[in-house]
Order: structure tokens, then C-alpha cells, then sequence
């Protein structure tokens, strides 16, 4: 079935079938960390740094209770996390659990203290004396990356910098170009889900290991990095992921919270409990995006884009999260930064600045977010110069339908799509020619902008890829185990997890697809390393092409296993037989028979199986692997209008489109919710999250009242448009989407307001898009006049 869509059914593929998720999570009966209770529970409350860089000369606990107040003298026997990368030059880091000797940024953990409730515990973090000997604090990644930052954030280092990287296809370019060129930047923001990061310990005697349970996206990660620095074999240790309120990337690294959690469930013999608060979320544990770019885009008179130049850092902060270490964002940059297009030359060279700030962490599209605002805006810059519209000069560069399979200048092989005809849908689907009438008739205080952003998106990353990262996470065949009980109902345990993804509703329609099974007749069963296959899990809009593919493998092989046994029972040729409404059915409907009945023989019948039956039953694990495994490339184009204050600096939406192609979709429900909700985080990025640091790198937006996100206010009137366009890779043709809401609307959203601003002479350089800023804007090109 590679490579074209199954005929849709009514709740196969393709099926806008409800989500089985939401009835316990609408009624309330969802099951998170924090409700989670065990028999003599223990609360931790840690000690966090007030200063961004500074020795430790001395911790001294409160008289009376040390024994409640451990130090990491106290656990000298964990080992740091350690997320290296082979890549040449990579610097590693050492970030041990609680700090050691030093601290290297505001909110980092320094003691931790355990008491029968959290507020116990506050009260008795309060009274830890530490006296800090402040060092030269490391705030800006420029000077960082450019060796000219006082400090030094790890001794052992020639410089304050994790990697530097460069790719370099550069070629001739005709003299005749239009040549533009910015500094561009997006700024430190925060994930914010709805559930913040929780962990829960103890240890079981009986099976003589560690049982944590843990808010985690990727529960065999998170085991395996566990069990490196506590020193037990991973038999030993058990993660265990509930219900999860959201990860976006932040819960997808293993925490030194559940360290310290573990090694006290084990000293102390109790259970023990963290869940993090909004402060702790916003503070210290949750930073992300922090880029900057100097960039040059070359675009032939004729409006086709003949290469780009560009010079990129981003903020690190201060160590390198296992498993995607420091690298992964900026180095990505160089790979990704060309997008759908096509060029003849290009370099660019990145930097992972280390700074005294907390450690960037993935966020929902990860480096995509700022390369397609990098080179989306540029684009529209370089559009305005030539004096065309936007959309014209993206359709000149674009890989077009025929060229797919399309191996791009930096060899990411682009599977299939028509990236112009996306494009222009988008545009119709705004009524764009409308909205420019509009636009001509208000030329006032409040101007309307229009703008637009088309990316690619590489999902489902293979081994390939991320080998070549050099990092402790590299994926390789995805597993499905699959079983069909006594009574007829199909359990399907898989080692990726949701944190939102609607798993347990849509890997239940690939095996309506394959087996004919009513979705309320399988079990997803996923989030326990007890069971599940290993698995790198829920990451890099990975779960539809390699968790779908590898429920399909195994239900493929189930089925030609019960076909078998249906064979013998109902006395027809097994190739006679069809799967559907929970069973099996004759060529002729002339017979038939319920896997549930198929079952009861396997199990409790077996003296009507024939003597050749296959011993394994009616339990198998199958794995796949995507060939090549150089994952798939969903895409879209985003287009929006705005409305500009000119006065009060204020950015309304007025309208937003998107047309997407995520190749088969195996619920178009659920994927315009994953576009709903990365377009609300996007927004945010566009307009509103920032967390700016002062000088001393302390955090200036520690509190929902300073750190603002939208809400269902902020949401614009949106249009979404379907493409599908099968991958010729995957088992259906599906591809990854996850994230792609995510990623354009920081692009779009700037090139409208920079639309409606370019009249006046302004332009908008950074996001978010503060009234700050625009008025900043505005009177940078008052005074250039």
C-alpha cells in the first residue's frame, strides 16, 4: 500500500472520526502527574539561584532539619548530564543535577528539600543560607559568539561558544541582482503548556526498581538518560507518562528535577513528589527561539532568487539538554535555512553561543520557526524592492511538482508536493486582490497590511539524519506490539506517547484501515517503558508516518494470522477472505466470522486448531522503518491581513489563511486542530512572548502578568484549505504536521505589518511585534527622512 491512500471508510484514514481521548478529558477523568498520590508521599521544593553566574563559597542549612535539605555533596555519586555531540568542534558541558561549585544562570538548582507538603517545603527552602561569589555574567550571545564577553562560562572552553558551523555551496552570481540585506532576530519565549513539567518517585521492592512517573514525551529517553547518571541497568528503572497537558518539545529532555527525584525516592525509601510551579516554569526551566540573524538574500531582476548569505547565533544559554544538545537549533539553521526553494548559491555560518541564561530547549517547529521568519521576511523586502507582489516572486524560485523527487542545494530530499499551487490557494482563500482594494482606501492612522510565509516541513526524521547529529538519540524502527485478547478486542502498545496528538483516535483508524476493526474495539496503550517497545518518542511530527506505519506493519501481520485461523474454521481459502465490521468475511458473503469469536478459539478452544497452527497466536511486534528514512516534507503557506495603529503601535489580525499539505491525512479533524493550536503559539511568538533579560541576565518576565500569551481573543477569522499529496515513503502516503501551525505565522504576520508599514518608510526587524517596537519603527524612519 506504499505510496497511495487506502479508500477511505468511515472511520478508517481519512475519517473525521471524534477523538476517543476527550470524553475523560472533557468529564474531567483525565489522569496527570499531580494527581497522582502514593502512601506516605513526600513534597520537594528546591533552592534556585538568584544570580545568573556566581561560585558557590558555601550552603548552609537551616539548624535542626539538615536532614531534610540535601545538597549535591550529598549525591556525589550522580553523574552529571552530559549531551554531547561528535560533531567537530562540539564543546560539551557538564550540568550536574544540583549545582556544583558554581551556577550559571538565574533559577538553576542549588539544594533541594523534602517535606510532607510543598508549602513545608517552600518555607524550609527559604531558610538555606548559600553565599555566592558573583563572577562576570555572560547576557548577550553576540558578544558570547564573538569572544568579547568578560566571562566564561565553562573554564575548560576556548570560548563561549557550544558549536560553530558552516555550509558552503556558494557560487557565481550575475551581476545584475538585487541585493538586500538585515539583521533580523526572534526573541527568548517560553512553551507555556497547560500542564507544567511533574514527577512522582519510588522505589518497588518487589521488582527491585525505580518506578517514575513523569510528565514526558519521550518516557525511553528519559529511562535511559535516568539510569546513565543514577547508575542502575534500565531494567531497573520503569518511566511511566499519564495523561500529559502538552509538551511542544519542553517536556522532551530528560530533567535534572527527575534526578534529584529518583536518587531521594531511593536514599529515603518514600515516594517523592515535584510539580512545578508557573514561576519555576517561566524563570528557569522553559526558554526557547532566541535567534538572531545577518542576512543576505540575491534575487534576479526577473524576480527568481538567485542565493542567500547569511551569519546566524543563537542563544544557548548555559549547558546542552539531553538528548538534542546545544547544537541541534543552530546547526539545523544552516541545513534548513534554503526552505522550499531553489537557488544556485548559498553559505551560512552559525554559532550555539553559550550565555548566563537557562538552556534553550525545542519548541514546536524548532529551528523552523526562525529560518522561515528569516528568510520569508527577507523575501518580502526583497519583493517591495523589486515592485511585485510577494507571491509572484516565491512562484519564480519554488520546486515545482515536476521536479519531485527533489534533492535541494543541501541535499534534503523533498518527496512530493506542488509548493506554487499550495501557495496560490492560500492566497485565493484570503481573497487577496480584496483585501489590496481595501488597503488603497485607508491610508490614515490605521493602515492594513498583507502578508504571507510558505516553509516545508521535514517530519519524521529517519537514522540517517539524525546520525549525522553525532547526539545520545538517534531513531531506528519504530515497534508496534500488538495482541488481540480473549473476548476480541486489539491492543496495540506503541512506544511513542501523546502529549496531544489524538493517538489513541487515530492509530485506532489505521486498524480500521487494515483490519476492518471497529476503533472502539482497540486499546492504544502507549507511555509505559514497562510494555511498550522502545522508542525514541513523540517528536519531529514524527508519530503519523512512523507510529502509523508501524501500527500498520503489525496489524498487517496480524491479520494474515487470523486469516489463517479463519481459513481452517470456516473452511475457505484464506485469500477468500475479507476483512471488515470486526471480522472476516467469504468473497461470496456466504460466510463469516468475528475476531472475537476467532479469539475465544485461539484461547479457549484450542482443540479446534489445526496441528500446523502457528504457536506464536495472535500476539506478534512488527517494526518499521521509513526507506529512504530522510523523513517526509509536509508544507503550507500561510497568508494574513493586519491592521497597524500608527499611533498606539497596536497589530490587529483581520484575516488569516492557510493551505497545508500534509500528504494522506488520517483524520482531517485532528490535523486542523494540531493547525489551530500551532497557529495560536505562533501568533504569540508574532505579537506577544518575550522574556528579555537585563544586563545581569536576570529574568524580567517571571510571571503570567509580565509574560503574555493569547487567548481566544487574539485568534483571527481563519480559512483552511486541504492538499494531499501522498508521499511515495510512507505506508499511506501520510507525512508529519505537527508542528507546521507553529512555524509561518511569525513570517506572515511580520510581512503584512511590514506591508502596511511601507509607505511610511518602516520596517519591523524583530518579533515579537510589541506596540514598542512598531512605534520604534515608525520613528527610526521619521528620522532617516
Amino acid at each position: 500500500m506504499t505510496g497511495a491512500p487506502p479508500d477511505t471508510q468511515a472511520k478508517g484514514i481519512g475519517a473525521r472520526l471524534a477523538r476517543k481521548e476527550d470524553a475523560r478529558f472533557l468529564s474531567g477523568r483525565g489522569e496527570f502527574v499531580a494527581d497522582i498520590r502514593r502512601p506516605g508521599m513526600l513534597d520537594v521544593a528546591f533552592v534556585r539561584a538568584p544570580v545568573a553566574h556566581a561560585r558557590i563559597v558555601d550552603i548552609e542549612k537551616p539548624e535542626g532539619w539538615e536532614s531534610l535539605v540535601y545538597t549535591m555533596a550529598d549525591m556525589a555519586e550522580v553523574k552529571p548530564i552530559v549531551a554531547a555531540s561528535k560533531l567537530p568542534g562540539f564543546q560539551k558541558s557538564e550540568q550536574y543535577p544540583l549545582a556544583k561549585d558554581k551556577v550559571r544562570f538565574v533559577g538553576e538548582m542549588v539544594a533541594m528539600c523534602v517535606a510532607p507538603s510543598r508549602a513545608r517545603a517552600e518555607d524550609l527552602a527559604e531558610q538555606v543560607f548559600v553565599d555566592y561569589e558573583d563572577l562576570p555574567v555572560v547576557s548577550d550571545m553576540h558578544a558570547a559568539a564573538n569572544g568579547t564577553a568578560e566571562g566564561k562560562l565553562h573554564e575548560h572552553w576556548d570560548s563561549n561558544v557550544f558549536l560553530e558551523t558552516q555550509v558552503d555551496n556558494k557560487a557565481g552570481i550575475a551581476d545584475d541582482v538585487v541585493s538586500v540585506r538585515r539583521q533580523l532576530s526572534t526573541s527568548r519565549q517560553c512553551q507555556v503548556p497547560l500542564e507544567g513539567r511533574g514527577v512522582v518517585c519510588w522505589w518497588d521492592h518487589r521488582l527491585n526498581r525505580l518506578e517514575m512517573t513523569s510528565a514526558a514525551q519521550m518516557p525511553h529517553i528519559n529511562r535511559t538518560g535516568l539510569a546513565e547518571c543514577l547508575g542502575l541497568d534500565e531494567g531497573q528503572v520503569r518511566v511511566v507518562s499519564p495523561d500529559v497537558g502538552g509538551g511542544f518539545g519542553y517536556k522532551g529532555i530528560l530533567l535534572p528535577e527527575e534526578i534529584c527525584c529518583a536518587w531521594l525516592a531511593m536514599k529515603l525509601d518514600r515516594p517523592i513528589r515535584w510539580i512545578e510551579d508557573r514561576n519555576e516554569h517561566l524563570s528557569a526551566n522553559a526558554n526557547c527561539r532566541e535567534h538572531a540573524y545577518d542576512i543576505s538574500v540575491h534575487v534576479e531582476r526577473s524576480g527568481r532568487l538567485a542565493g542567500i548569505d547569511c551569519d546566524a547565533i543563537v542563544d544557548s544559554g548555559a549547558y546542552s539538554s539531553y538528548p538534542f544538545s546545544a547544537c541541534l537549533e543552530a546547526a539545523q539553521i544552516g541545513s534548513i535555512l534554503p526552505g522550499p526553494y531553489k537557488m544556485d548559491s548559498y553559505s551560512c555560518h552559525t554559532r550555539s553561543a553559550a550565555t548566563n541564561k537557562p538552556p534553550i530547549l525545542p519548541y514546536r517547529g524548532v529551528a523552523r520557526t526562525g529560518v522561515c521568519f528569516a528568510l520569508e521576511v527577507m523575501l518580502d523586502i526583497a519583493a517591495r524592492e523589486l515592485g511585485i507582489e510577494p507571491f509572484e516572486l516565491r512562484e519564480r524560485s519554488l520546486v515545482g511538482p515536476d521536479d519531485m523527487p527533489y534533492t535541494n542545494i543541501t541535499n534534503k530530499l523533498f518527496d512530493s508536493g506542488d509548493y506554487i499551487a499550495c501557495m496560490h490557494r492560500a492566497v485565493e482563500a484570503l481573497d487577496w486582490s480584496g483585501w489590496r482594494a481595501r488597503q488603497a482606501e485607508t491610508n490614515g492612522r490605521k493602515r492594513i497590511g498583507l502578508g504571507l510565509a510558505t516553509f516545508c516541513e521535514q517530519g519524521a526524521h529517519g537514522t540517517s539524519v539524525y546520525h549525522g547529529w553525532g547526539i545520545p538519540m538517534v531513531p531506528g524502527y519504530e515497534q508496534c506490539n500488538a495482541r488481540v485478547t480473549t473476548d476480541g478486542i486489539l491492543e496495540l502498545q506503541i512506544g511513542a506517547h501523546s502529549h496531544g496528538q489524538s493517538m489513541e483516535t487515530t492509530m485506532a483508524q489505521v486498524a480500521n484501515t487494515v483490519l476492518g476493526i471497529d476503533p472502539e474495539q482497540v486499546r492504544i496503550m502507549h507511555g509505559d517503558t514497562g510494555g511498550s517497545p522502545y522508542s525514541t518518542g513523540t517528536w519531529g511530527s514524527r508519530n503519523a508516518v512512523m507510529s502509523g506505519g508501524a501500527v500498520a506493519a503489525a496489524c498487517e501481520k496480524l491479520a494474515d494470522r487470523v486469516r489463517r485461523l479463519a481459513s481452517h474454521l470456516m473452511d475457505v481459502a484464506a485469500d477468500d477472505l475479507i476483512f471488515e465490521n470486526g471480522g472476516v468475511v467469504s468473497g461470496d458473503r456466504s460466510r463469516s466470522m468475528t475476531l472475537a469469536d476467532i479469539a475465544h478459539t485461539w484461547y479457549r478452544a484450542p482443540q479446534l486448531l489445526p496441528d500446523d497452527v502457528d504457536p506464536a497466536g495472535l500476539g506478534l511486534v512488527a517494526g518499521y522503518k521509513m526507506r529512504p528514512d530522510m523523513g517526509t516534507f509536509s508544507y503550507a503557506t500561510h497568508a494574513c491581513a493586519v491592521e497597524v495603529d500608527t499611533v498606539t503601535g497596536a497589530v490587529k489580525l483581520l484575516d488569516y489563511a492557510i493551505c497545508e499539505d500534509g500528504g494522506v491525512l488520517l483524520n482531517p479533524m485532528v490535523v486542523e486542530g494540531q493547525l489551530l493550536g500551532g497557529l495560536a503559539q505562533g501568533i504569540g511568538t508574532a505579537l506577544y512572548e518575550e522574556i528579555p533579560f537585563d544586563d545581569e541576565a536576570q529574568p524580567l518576565a517571571s510571571t503570567l502578568a509580565d509574560y503574555m500569551v493569547p487567548g481566544a481573543a487574539e485568534m483571527p477569522h481563519l480559512t483552511i484549505e486541504h492538499m494531499e499529496t501522498p508521499s511515495p515513503f510512507s505506508t499511506f502516503g501520510q507525512k508529519g504536521i505537527g508542528e507546521g501551525g507553529a512555524i509561518a505565522p511569525p513570517a506572515a504576520i511580520t510581512n503584512a505589518v511590514n506591508d502596511a508599514l511601507g509607505g511610511l518608510g518602516a520596517e519591523i526587524h524583530s518579533v515579537p511585534i510589541s506596540p514598542e517596537r512598531v512605534i520604534a519603527a515608525l520613528e527610526a524612519a521619521h528620522e532617516s527622512d
